[in-house]
């Protein structure tokens, strides 16, 4: 059979966009630890369903270049993106080349990546995008242009919150346009050689600020610490499967799931209110078996969010760690929750907060990190929400913190639940002793005396405080075994799905 010589021209070009076709370039990038981006792409997509976009552009540099140089190492100008399958289940993915100088983003590169925003957006596809790369190219000759501020690459990306999940990997240095990518995606996961920042080495140094490795600008330990990073794992392929996970959240109910025995959920949580305890093993307990995903562990951990099922179908987690901060809530810790709601809102998942709390960070240090705005943005936040609201109260339900973990009242969620030995207050108890009983105490002088009869009327508080005696007064829809709670939550996100899906609202997600 005779192939036409037309045919043959496309075939051979074609073969010089593979990565096989730049060996050398590919073992140098392997040698230091690095990923192609078609190696990227075919970790994450089902094998075959790949269709890509603008496979045969090159830089635009004509002028600068041969064509011969172009086509050999300025291929795809550095960015490869198409739809997909991942897990039978249409998407599209993206990811900057860093064979292509440095991953950097030339202006061919950002025309294709918006022709792919707005196939993206048209037909609502989850994306995940492999965001690694230098930033903003200057050496792009072919185009007029002065600032190129008008690429509208950042815009349509941006505008796309809250309408299609998007998960960002990064996996080598990210800086500039590159960055903004990733911090503008729904989430981020990122390996140890990932490095992120606003500006990189070159910029750095050009605004006279010296000299600065580009691994020290954004290293994975300060971006986990600071929130930037959502999930950290330790390498390339474990980057894939990861965002090929977590866009399983965003993908619809699974059909097979398994739980864990319920009734050990009993046991869980400590009787003492001082005593400390890991919420970890209440969630994992809750949700399917092998389900839960924590999102920023690293950053604010005394609130704890995470990505879980319940009966195969998606979940948020919201919960206080009492080993942090006793469990108050921060600055840090509202911004944290406030943004993980809108998550879940805009995308349809069902939040169940696990209340264990003395209420709101307090104090002039607290304060100065600006508390009064902050912690009023979750209160907005919770408020807001569509989605179904689950309340559980662990073990303290005090003040205006507790409130906060529940969008505002006890009775804003669907169903506000308390466990056993739970207890609720205005304020915490003791405090609420000494503020409400300051003259009487202030009249023992003995010191010992004084700490016991604290002791006495804070007692004599928590009896008054329980679970029960709140249900009783109905400021509580009910006390549970919390054996029951798992079935209790899939029953009333079951009602409020009417048997079908739980919608989102669509609304953008905050990027912080």
């Amino acid at each position: 059979m005779t192939i036409r010589p037309d045919l043959l021209d496309v075939l051979a070009r074609r073969a010089l966009t593979e990565d096989s076709a730049r060996p050398d370039a590919v073992e140098k990038l392997h040698a230091r630890g690095g990923t192609t981006a078609r190696e990227h792409i075919a970790r994450i997509v089902d094998p075959g369903s790949f269709v890509e976009y603008g496979r045969f552009v090159t830089a635009a540099q004509e002028a600068r270049r041969s064509m011969d140089e172009l086509l050999d190492r300025t291929v795809a100008d550095g960015i490869v993106g198409g739809v997909a399958t991942i897990d039978g289940r249409p998407c599209a993915v993206l990811s900057y080349d860093y064979l292509v100088m440095a991953g950097t983003q030339g202006m061919r590169g950002h025309r294709k990546t918006d022709r792919l925003i707005e196939v993206i957006g048209r037909l609502r596809l989850p994306t995940v995008f492999v965001a690694s790369g230098g930033g903003g190219r200057p050496g792009d000759t072919d185009l007029p242009l002065v600032s190129a501020l008008d690429v509208t690459t950042f815009a349509e990306w941006a505008a796309l919150s809250g309408r299609v999940p998007r998960i960002a990997v990064v996996d080598d240095n990210c800086f500039a346009g590159n960055a903004v990518i990733a911090g503008c995606a729904d989430l981020i996961v990122a390996t140890p050689r990932a490095s992120l920042g606003m500006g990189g080495p070159a910029m750095i140094s050009g605004g006279g600020l010296g000299d600065v490795a580009a691994a020290d600008i954004g290293p994975l330990d300060v971006m986990i610490e600071n929130g930037v990073v959502d999930v950290a794992v330790d390498d390339s392929e474990d980057a894939a499967e990861m965002a090929c996970h977590l866009l399983g959240y965003f993908l619809g109910r699974s059909e097979t799931w398994s739980a864990a025995d319920q009734s050990v959920l009993r046991d869980l949580v400590p009787e003492h209110e001082r005593t400390t305890f890991d919420v970890a093993p209440v969630v994992e307990t809750l949700c399917d078996e092998e389900s839960v995903t924590v999102l920023r562990p690293g950053f604010a951990p005394e609130l704890y969010t995470a990505l879980g099922r319940i009966e195969g179908r998606t979940v948020g987690i919201l919960a206080n760690d009492s080993r942090h901060t006793a469990g108050a809530i921060t600055s840090d810790g509202s911004d944290k929750a406030a943004r993980f709601l809108q998550l879940c809102d805009a995308y349809g998942f069902p939040v169940i907060s696990l209340v264990d709390t003395p209420g709101i960070m307090v104090g002039p240090d607290a304060e100065r990190t600006g508390l009064v705005r902050h912690a009023s943005r979750l209160l907005v936040a919770a408020a807001r929400i569509q989605v179904p609201f689950i309340g559980v109260i662990l073990r303290r339900a005090y003040g205006l913190g507790a409130q906060a973990m529940l969008a505002g009242s006890t009775h804003s969620p669907l169903m506000t639940i308390a466990w056993p030995g739970a207890t609720m207050g205005a304020m915490g108890l003791e405090g609420a002793v000494r503020l409400s009983m300051r003259a009487e105490l202030e009249a023992i002088t003995d010191d010992d005396e004084r700490e016991e009869r604290v002791r006495q009327l804070t007692e004599m508080l928590r009896a008054n405080s329980t679970g029960l005696n709140a249900a009783r007064y109905f400021e509580i829809d009910d006390v549970i075994d919390p054996a029951e709670t798992r079935s209790l939550i899939a029953h009333l996100v079951e009602a409020a799905a009417a048997g079908g899906e739980i919608s989102g609202s669509g609304g953008a997600v905050d990027t912080w």
